[in-house]
């Protein structure tokens, strides 16, 4: 296949946004991976904010961290992406030039607790105002449980709503998929 899938474009989409000493945010750390991801890109220089408010997704994040000696590079917060500036120092504005966010519920975890529009909404308004002009911030929507379908929703009207001279949004999805299948939202601060 030549079109990327959905988790291969998020990345692509991360690198491109990638300068050397850049500062990034994983607003859903889920089971580590993008976490991990950033912190590879951020290298010595550069650095990562994980957000999750389950126990288990910051103890997983950190042990896969910590098995390749990448904890340096990232501050694990236990709390909602909804406070991101209050756990982001203010001396990182405009210089965040990466963040991504993958909706729905922690794999192989408790699936009643789910992101919901009105947090995720706060977060990227807040990161907008956080964000290196270019940064980008990528939106995994898993919307095939009835809460993801309401936070699709909400989230499609919101970034439809965004003043075209602050922002470019940008929606990747396979139309012809079965099961709701996962798409991707990109914003690109201007």
């Amino acid at each position: 296949m030549k079109l990327d899938r959905i988790l291969p474009f998020a990345r692509t989409l991360l690198e491109k946004a990638f300068i050397p000493g850049t500062i990034a945010v994983d607003a859903t750390l889920g089971n580590g991976h993008d976490t991990y991801f950033l912190a590879k890109l951020a290298s010595v220089d550069g650095h990562v904010y994980g957000f999750d408010i389950q126990k288990e997704a910051i103890q997983t994040t950190k042990e896969r961290l910590d098995a390749d000696n990448l904890s340096d590079r990232v501050t694990l917060i236990h709390d909602g992406h909804e406070k991101v500036k209050e756990h982001i120092p203010e001396s990182v504005k405009g210089k965040i030039t990466a963040a991504i966010f993958n909706l729905g519920y922690l794999p192989g975890g408790d699936k009643s607790i789910v992101t919901k529009a009105e947090t995720t909404i706060s977060a990227i308004e807040q990161l907008l105002d956080l964000l290196a002009v270019e940064g980008i911030i990528v939106l995994v929507i898993y919307h095939g449980h009835d809460e993801g379908a309401i936070e699709r929703d909400e989230l499609l009207q919101y970034v439809k709503e965004l003043d075209q001279q602050k922002a470019h949004v940008l929606r990747y999805q396979f139309e012809n998929q079965k099961n709701n299948a996962p798409f991707i939202i990109a914003i690109e601060k201007r």
